[in-house]
């Protein structure tokens, strides 16, 4: 007679059923609880704010959650700030400067020293009490909340034993976590600079101040600020770059004019370095839209890129531009002159991309997007004889500098070596002994055939030394949005470990 398997008791799934229920329901609860104690914590994280009064002025300390973790030091007067990447939890922890204290705003103008340390002190211990003060709070607020619902919950089912002891340890957890996270870490070095405007014009405004100002801070900021930028930034330990020489970097214009002006009041009458892509074709009518950023720069120096055409450069060159190739300085004459020309102060060499456009073939597109077989090795036979003789080198396609890059990995320069390149649209650093590499980004935005794209206008600047010998000291990555006007601004300090 075959097996015939019997249904449980209806006693024994009723009770099954209700031990599914139970829970649910602790599991539901121990949810709600977990909720309203972060929710508890992030009130009074967002809700609390402190105001200080320092010897220079009065600041207002504040958290705002959802953000890469940063100290942001914000001068409203000013609409500017300095942002570290100091802190891990993904917060902002900020500081405004409320009011400047005219007592030392006058003594600075007229060039008394401040008392740094004591300054250093004073942020310091308003600092410590307000994130002491903020961690307490939010543990209170989170245990608080957390308390009240668990016993909200256990009025209502009094076997829920478990909420208010959860309610205690996350809010305990959440305070941990913040003694752990939110306190800033380590130096508070390599700040990035930033504007907000309405247009390009009012974000350019600042970031010529902050490169125009004297002062300490490596004069990022306005003289109103120089109080606010030693709490952060330490003076006295790198090499002044007040009147240092300094020039502007600059590649793929592609033809946008509308950016020109800004390029010239950036430039500001300086010397000009532009790495490739002026135009898009580099044809005769492109060249003549493009051809007063010649009298941009005093110099103005130039390589070309992939989207130039060797009618561009004999028209630049008979302009009064200086272009470089890897022959030498192309003159007006169309014969060539030395390979390292003295410019701006420096040794400067240029390579011309092997990708430009030929008139003599229409103008048309030569190219490919990797450096061809043999390309990158043939840069490195180019510059090996130039190592040691040369300060800078100008290439618009960075794809070439990867052979040359390898081999000065494993016999670094005994001078400092620059490359200024191009092509990407976007600002990049890249530092390694002996060795430094700028992009400046897109001046062009992309160009004007690249708009839906929203790149960034951009630019660099480069700040060096020639006494005793050359010497790099900093490197700005200006970005700038076309449709905004928000601005950024990045200085990276380039000077040997020994000297910092």
């Amino acid at each position: 007679m075959a097996h015939v398997a019997q249904r449980p008791p209806a006693w024994a799934r009723r009770d099954l059923k209700a031990r599914l229920i139970t829970y649910a329901r602790r599991a539901l609860s121990v949810i709600l609880v977990v909720a309203a104690t972060a929710a508890g914590g992030y009130l009074a994280l967002v809700g609390y704010h402190q105001s200080a009064t320092l010897s220079v002025g009065e600041i207002r300390m504040s958290v705002s959650p959802g953000h890469r973790g940063a100290l942001d030091v914000y001068v409203p007067l000013v609409d500017w700030g300095a942002r570290f990447e100091a802190i891990r939890a993904p917060i902002r922890l900020r500081v405004d400067l409320q009011t400047v204290n005219r007592r030392v705003a006058t003594s600075l103008a007229e060039g008394k020293p401040l008392d740094v340390e004591q300054v250093r002190k004073e942020a310091e211990d308003a600092l410590r009490t307000y994130l002491m003060r903020l961690i307490g709070l939010t543990v209170a607020a989170a245990s608080a909340l957390g308390l009240l619902v668990a016993f909200a919950i256990r009025s209502r089912v009094p076997r829920l034993r478990w909420t208010a002891p959860t309610a205690i340890l996350v809010a305990i957890g959440i305070g941990v976590a913040m003694v752990t996270l939110v306190p800033p870490r380590g130096e508070i070095a390599d700040p990035q600079y930033y504007a907000h405007g309405p247009d390009i014009p009012r974000a350019l405004e600042a970031v010529e101040a902050a490169q125009r100002t004297p002062g300490v801070l490596d004069q990022e900021l306005d003289a109103q600020l120089v109080g606010l930028a030693r709490l952060v930034v330490e003076p006295g330990r790198r090499q002044s770059l007040t009147g240092q020489p300094t020039i502007t970097v600059a590649s793929d214009l592609h033809n946008n004019t509308v950016a020109l002006g800004v390029l010239e009041r950036a430039t500001d009458g300086g010397p000009l370095f532009f790495v490739g892509d002026l135009t898009d074709r580099g044809s005769p009518l492109e060249t003549r839209l493009v051809s007063r950023i010649v009298h941009t720069g005093d110099p103005f120096v130039f390589v070309s890129g992939n989207h130039d055409s060797d009618y561009l450069k004999r028209e630049l060159a008979a302009a009064g531009g200086i272009v470089l190739t890897q022959r030498g300085r192309l003159k007006q004459d169309g014969t060539y002159g030395p390979v390292i020309n003295k410019i701006a102060g420096l040794r400067v060499a240029g390579y011309d991309d092997p990708f430009e456009r030929r008139s003599a073939e229409s103008f048309r597109d030569r190219f490919d997007n990797n450096p061809q077989p043999g390309m990158q090795e043939a840069f490195l036979q180019w510059l090996r004889p130039l190592i040691g003789k040369v300060d800078v080198v100008m290439v618009h396609e960075g794809a070439l500098l990867s052979t040359a890059l390898d081999v000065l990995k494993d016999d670094p320069p005994q001078s400092p070596l620059v490359f200024l390149i191009g092509h990407t649209h976007k600002t990049a650093l890249d530092q390694r002994p002996g060795v430094t590499v700028i992009n400046g980004g897109s001046i062009g935005a992309g160009g004007t055939g690249n708009l839906a794209e929203s790149t960034e206008l951009s630019l660099a600047r480069f700040t060096f030394t020639t006494k005793p010998a050359f010497q790099p000291l900093a490197a700005d990555l200006v970005s700038i949005d076309p449709g905004t006007g928000n601005s950024s601004a990045r200085r990276a300090i380039l000077e040997p470990e020994t000297t910092r």
